[in-house]
């Protein structure tokens, strides 16, 4: 069952919970030049969700990027929030928590006087934001990977083992069992897809060595992500 909470629970725990100061840290530039436009007025649902699969993955990707540069240090890496921070994992991908999101960042948050959260939209721009707020909503039920971790592990040992020596390799055959894992895998904000450590392997495997080494290193980042 898909763990949640609201984003009002979110927003008692960010004027509760939050310690570290992460107004002196200079917003990162994010590249969006793949996605498409989406207007100069800023929205308050998710633009990328209704787009093709495609769009959505390329936000995944950017996004990926710029949270790594601009909020993983303060929400935790593959945003697995350590206590400190809201865990953004939880926040609904619909309408309410896509409003929540983008008013923290654009806006910020101040805490007594002391910057917690400094304002990202005039600097890092709508595209971004929303780039952003897809990777963070596609991440995958921790707990749920870390059940599939013993068969996820075994298939990584495998693709070790034809990256070493790609003769006999069964691509096939390799990515249908570990897309079965990724449509399996469900998100904690209700997104339909789950950017998992499966599925970032399925992409990488292309059959040949380089594909598979790629492939077996994507499920050890996310199985290591997992615990």
């Amino acid at each position: 069952m898909i763990r949640k909470t609201t984003a009002l629970t979110l927003s008692l725990l960010m004027g509760a919970t939050v310690a570290l100061s992460h107004g002196d840290v200079a917003p990162q530039p994010v590249n969006t030049d793949a996605l498409p436009d989406v207007g100069e007025e800023w929205l308050t649902e998710n633009p990328y969700r209704a787009m093709d699969a495609e769009v959505y993955q390329t936000a995944i990707e950017i996004g990926a990027s710029g949270y790594n540069q601009n909020c993983a240090r303060c929400h935790g890496l593959e945003v697995i929030s350590g206590g400190l921070a809201p865990d953004l994992r939880f926040l609904e991908a619909e309408e309410y928590g896509d409003e929540w999101f983008m008013e923290r960042f654009r806006t910020g948050y101040t805490q007594n006087g002391v910057t917690k959260m400094p304002a990202f939209g005039e600097l890092l721009g709508q595209k971004a934001a929303w780039a952003i707020r897809t990777y963070v909503e596609a991440r995958p039920d921790d707990e749920q990977m870390a059940e599939l971790t013993p068969e996820l592990k075994e298939l990584r040992d495998q693709l070790a083992v034809w990256a070493e020596n790609p003769e006999g390799a069964d691509p096939d055959g390799m990515t249908a069992k570990l897309t079965e894992y990724a449509e399996s895998i469900e998100t904690l904000s209700g997104a339909p897809v789950a950017d998992s450590a499966a599925s970032r392997a399925v992409v990488a495997i292309d059959g040949t060595g380089d594909g598979y080494r790629k492939a077996a290193e994507a499920l050890t980042i996310g199985l290591s992500a997992a615990h």
